[in-house]
């Protein structure tokens, strides 16, 4: 089938994540400038003129000016059909994050180049390490004072334990940034500002010259040069060779250095990146791989999202494509709910716009309306060919609450949302291992998710709730669920509950109690994420 195998071939779906403020919001909108999907770049923080990223769609968010959940993009250039999945850099917001990147087929890291490696960014990266899927490497603001160059690549092997490969090498920062020096093509590229083009796009226009020529002092002071034939040596002996092979595999990250702001290296990146970064990966299956190019339609449910209009009070699930070619109104199986159905006005996303599509291809993220059937990490395929996917793991909260509705005679409603913010993995919720939903345990990852729960429920709901913070700070679901957690010799702080899916695990106060539970059970393994 060439037109599918074509559409395939050219699809590229990749997650964005950062520590908050690294300026991933704004790499994005440029990415989408390029694309011709919108005209103007939003402001993330523009709340004294109330306006806000086109990523952020709910209301919290532009009161805030901060993303505090993913959202979904699809938009053409060169050629490529992308699909970004801009991922919540606020640290409160990271359960949501690890979710979507499962759905990613590649990751773009953006770094700030003042900070460096930061501690959201080292908890995000691991999930990608998890999922050995490529990671590229974008070094921003470096329109402002940054740290030396060097040093941020060694600090991302050294914290991160990913080789880097620097595809290009910046010429100064902050004031007397310059441009980029261009390795594979043995140029510097000097910014000289952002004009429009005829296409309606903005983009930097840059002057070039081979390093080493005459022609490059006009264009950079002597002393920027010298520096950057002295960093170039230093790279070319001690640096890691550029291998695509262990890019694919995630071993080694291609670092680029730029500004998101004033677009001084954002379509280069963009153009290198594309040509780097797989089609479609493979997904797997407890019965083997299935194949993208496999005409046999096949997804998985990654994100749940209700109340995208609060007009309609709607449900939406997100699904990521797996294999073959989906197409509106024909029917499909749900595994899990063991039904045939038919999925009905499928959409394509740009942030809170929808747009009703006919098809859709294996890498792409298309939104089905959810009558309440589906949970995160579902699968859904031809009648034809029955697989199921792999469960997306839950990971460990960090924060925990006891949450009760205030008025009892509002039990159903309090029972509704809470389920439904939780199946939209926002929160988790646990209830004792004999406990009914009269008061559930809330475990976040950050807690200004406390805040949005309290918000969403008073607003979506009709629900007020109060929230008791409660002493436990980890989490460790048991491996083996067949043990019965009521046997287990256990500190008397330890809580024995049952998550939203059944699974049994513990509730620490102290990793001093996780050690006792280990040393007085034997054989008792423990784990900080679900496997779903």
């Amino acid at each position: 089938m060439p037109e599918l195998d074509e559409q395939i071939k050219r699809r590229r779906t990749f997650a964005i994540i950062s520590h908050p403020d690294a300026g991933k919001t704004t790499l994005t909108e440029k990415f989408l400038l390029y694309g011709g999907a919108i005209a103007a770049a939003g402001m993330v923080k523009g709340k004294r003129n109330m306006k806000h990223a086109v990523s952020d769609w709910m209301e919290i968010e532009k009161q805030r000016g901060i993303s505090v959940t993913s959202s979904v993009m699809q938009f053409e250039y060169d050629g490529f059909c992308i699909n970004i999945l801009d991922t919540p850099g606020h640290q409160d917001f990271s359960e949501d994050t690890y979710r979507t990147l499962m759905a990613a087929d590649s990751a773009v890291m953006v770094i700030d180049a003042s900070k460096g490696v930061e501690r959201q960014t080292k908890k995000l990266f691991k999930v990608c390490v998890m999922r050995h899927i490529p990671i590229f490497t974008f070094i921003n603001k470096m329109d402002r004072d940054s740290r030396d160059p060097l040093d941020l690549l060694e600090e991302i092997e050294n914290v991160l334990g990913i080789q880097t490969y620097a595809v290009n090498w910046p010429i100064g920062s902050g004031k007397e940034f310059r441009g980029v020096y261009e390795r594979t093509a043995d140029r510097i590229a000097v910014f000289s500002g952002t004009s429009e083009t005829t296409a309606g796009k903005y983009e930097a226009a840059a002057q070039y010259a081979a390093l080493g020529d005459a022609a490059a002092d006009e264009l950079i002071s002597p002393a920027q040069h010298e520096k950057l034939l002295e960093d170039m040596e230093l790279l070319d002996g001690a640096g890691s060779e550029f291998d695509i092979d262990a890019v694919q595999r995630g071993e080694l990250t291609p670092v680029f250095f730029g500004s998101a702001l004033t677009n001084f290296g954002v379509e280069p990146f963009l153009r290198d990146f594309l040509s780097m970064t797989p089609p479609p990966l493979s997904r797997r299956t407890p019965d083997g791989e299935i194949d993208p190019f496999d005409p046999a339609f096949s997804a998985f449910v990654f994100k749940i999202q209700a109340n995208m209009n609060k007009a309609h009070r709607d449900r939406i699930a997100f699904m990521r494509i797996c294999s073959g070619k989906f197409e509106a109104n024909k029917e499909v199986y749900h595994v899990q709910g063991q039904k045939k159905m038919r999925l009905s006005q499928p959409q394509q996303l740009m942030a809170e716009s929808r747009e009703v599509i006919e098809e859709a291809y294996a890498g792409d993220i298309i939104g089905v309306f959810d009558p309440g059937l589906f949970s995160i990490g579902d699968t859904l395929c031809a009648p034809s060919k029955k697989v199921t996917f792999e469960g997306i793991p839950t990971f460990e909260p960090e924060h925990f609450r006891l949450v009760r509705q205030l008025d009892t005679m509002k039990r159903k409603q309090f029972v509704k949302g809470i389920t439904q913010i939780a199946q939209e993995g926002a929160i988790q919720i646990f209830r004792d291992l004999e406990g009914g939903m009269e008061e559930v345990i809330v475990g976040v990852v950050g807690e200004l998710q406390f805040e949005v729960l309290d918000y969403r429920l008073k607003n979506e709901y009709n629900v007020e709730v109060r929230m008791e913070p409660l002493t436990y700070e980890f989490a460790r679901w048991l491996a083996d669920q067949t043990i019965d957690p009521k046997k287990l010799d256990l500190t008397s702080d330890t809580r024995r509950v049952q998550d939203m899916r059944g699974n049994k695990l513990l509730l620490f106060s102290g990793e001093w109690n996780i050690a006792w539970a280990e040393q007085h059970n034997d054989g008792l393994e423990l784990l900080d994420f679900s496997k779903g």
